[in-house]
């Protein structure tokens, strides 16, 4: 068994559970939202049909039909319970900015149910994370883009945080965070998978709490909970809390307990098929010597 497997039911449980609270906890996610908006100042592009993998709650989603109000946008989420809380949050949104264009899907980023060479651009925020096969992943986001089309994205590297990792290290046997890749591996998938001139960059932002327990209500309030497969399925016993307070408590920094995310961005272009000069198609494939 990978220890590190993401359980998906586990994921749709919690953020369905999460979705009602999720935009007043979420101070992340909203930030590296709008982070990313702003990069979209500097794509020379007016895309007719985008889609939102991973939309959550659907704040990025109106952010960008507001943005390309001509566009059909179309938000999918792994959680039913997050599409049914941005549709109730955006009826006055929906008759300003073509409610009529604004399309859901309830479908894993892994299987997405979109038609191949479909959407012009590809949007997801925070999202991939939760894939368990991150180089599928981005085959998938890549079958779906149309020639020239962009794929834009944010996720969490592996310094994301680090110190609740260090808490955690020998309080029990069990695995309590999510594994996350690294920058230049997320870069090295890319071109695999057949996207062009990726570009990547990477900051870490860092939240402050008052205690552990703020930490981890936080996480739990967004339903970002563990969802590993080596995840301790039971409650925590009285030593190992204690020995986790005791080993968090050591990394107070001027009054405040930091939690670390490092922030991965990244984009990338569909490109033109190559050819070879009869026309005929060049597939990139891969294999291993034995």
């Amino acid at each position: 068994m990978n220890e590190f497997e993401i359980d998906k039911k586990q994921v749709r449980r919690a953020f369905s559970k999460a979705a009602p609270d999720y935009d007043a906890t979420a101070v992340m996610q909203r930030e590296v939202c709008s982070r990313m908006l702003e990069r979209l100042d500097y794509i020379r592009m007016k895309p007719l049909s985008i889609l939102d993998a991973g939309s959550g709650t659907g704040w990025g989603t109106r952010q960008l039909a507001q943005r390309y109000p001509a566009a059909q946008v179309v938000a999918l989420d792994i959680a039913i319970g997050m599409l049914h809380t941005a549709r109730g949050r955006s009826g006055w949104w929906r008759k300003l900015f073509g409610g009529e264009k604004q399309l859901q899907l309830c479908a894993d980023i892994e299987a997405l149910p979109v038609a191949a060479n479909s959407v012009e651009m590809v949007w997801s925020n925070l999202a991939v994370q939760w894939c368990n096969d991150l180089p599928a992943t981005f085959t998938e986001l890549h079958r779906v883009l149309k020639v020239d089309g962009l794929l834009m994205f944010s996720t969490f590297g592996p310094d994301t945080l680090k110190e609740l990792r260090i808490a955690f290290n020998g309080v029990d046997e069990h695995n309590h965070l999510n594994r996350f890749a690294d920058m230049h591996d997320i870069g090295d998938m890319l071109m695999a998978s057949g996207f062009a001139e990726p570009v990547m960059d990477m900051e870490m932002l860092t939240l402050t709490y008052g205690d552990v327990r703020a930490v981890l209500q936080d996480l739990k309030t967004i339903g970002a909970h563990n969802a590993t497969a080596g995840r301790n399925r039971g409650l925590m016993g009285k030593q190992a809390w204690a020995r986790l307070i005791e080993n968090y408590e050591r990394l107070r920094n001027n009054g405040k307990l930091p939690a670390t995310f490092e922030v991965v961005y990244g984009h990338a272009w569909k490109p033109q098929p190559r050819t070879t000069r009869d026309g005929a198609a060049i597939i990139k494939t891969s294999f291993k010597l034995k």
